[in-house]
């Protein structure tokens, strides 16, 4: 693949994407050795004191990433309420709706990627990244929804790595039939959105019936007086009733869309191949190790003060 063109620095919504525990790690491992090595006391106060803040904040994020993931109760796709809500179920979707990833061509319903090379202290060093946008279909048995997977953090996607001379490549997929954990706003798009009136269509219905007198004559005229009379007008009614409603249901059936998409307010919008049990155990141990590192770090700073 020709790599050209200047290379962005990742967003920040990228970063949150997998990386934000061992960017945290590393950033306490640099603190604490610039306070270290610092002579000066006043600086060394400061990278500790920097180190407890980090750790704190990050602390905060992680336990209530913990309480997301255990408080909202999984929901079935068929019953779920619109809102903020978690899904279990397995990526589906037809052979036409498959991507390939970019170096294996491996069939997928998500990708990400990276392109790194060496450089002259023989580091990698990021040159080209990206990642799939595409909606893909997830099913739990119950009803079937899209993902819009912009915005989301990402953990567990199946990962392939190869090295080519001084180049690396990273994929990370989502590979069809995976079992999928969805913590995101939930929406149903289509006619439900819009005001569907029974009386108004039935009226309407009467109306075109009524225009061709001959064909009603020949379903509704029992007696074949060559009139409808009220009981026949009520049984015409009836059926004009009966069949508004079910073009209404087929209606809803054939348009309406449910997407799960990152929350408008903010919140964790996750995708995991991971179940819930194991997220909120990894959640919990991380939020453990930042307080940890929070309270060492505070412990340090009165130390060092005195």
């Amino acid at each position: 693949m020709a790599l050209t063109g200047p290379v962005e620095l990742p967003t920040l919504a990228e970063l949150r994407q997998g990386y934000r525990q061992q960017l945290t790690s590393a950033s306490y491992l640099g603190l604490l050795f610039a306070g270290l090595n610092l002579r000066q006391s006043s600086a060394g106060l400061v990278c500790l004191g920097l180190m407890a803040a980090v750790a704190l904040v990050a602390w905060v994020l992680t336990y209530q990433r913990s309480r997301a993931v255990a408080d909202v109760a999984t929901s079935r796709i068929g019953s779920a309420a619109q809102g903020y809500v978690e899904l279990t179920g397995r990526a589906s979707g037809g052979a036409s709706e498959l991507l390939r990833s970019p170096f294996s061509a491996t069939e997928c319903v998500w990708y990400r990627y990276r392109v790194l090379e060496r450089d002259g202290d023989n580091d990698w060093c990021e040159v080209e990244r990206g990642a799939s946008t595409a909606t893909f279909e997830l099913s739990d048995g119950s009803g079937v929804c899209r993902v819009d997977p912009d915005h989301a953090e990402l953990l567990g996607a199946h990962r392939r790595e190869t090295i080519h001379d001084n180049q690396k490549q990273v994929e990370e997929m989502l590979l069809r039939g995976s079992s999928i954990y969805v913590l995101g706003d939930f929406r149903t798009l289509g006619s439900t959105n819009t005001a569907l009136s029974a009386s108004a269509d039935v009226s309407a219905l009467l109306g075109d019936w009524k225009k061709d007198r001959a064909e009603l004559l020949r379903r509704f005229d029992a007696d074949g007086n060559g009139e409808i009379d009220l009981q026949e007008w009520e049984v015409a009614r009836r059926q004009a009733i009966k069949t508004v409603e079910q073009q209404h249901h087929e209606m809803r059936q054939t348009s309406e869309l449910s997407v799960v998409r990152a929350p408008a307010d903010g919140r964790m919008f996750l995708i995991s191949t991971l179940p819930p049990h194991q997220l909120r155990r990894r959640y919990f141990w991380w939020s453990l190790f930042h307080l940890g590192v929070a309270l060492l770090g505070a412990g340090g700073l009165i130390w060092w003060s005195r």
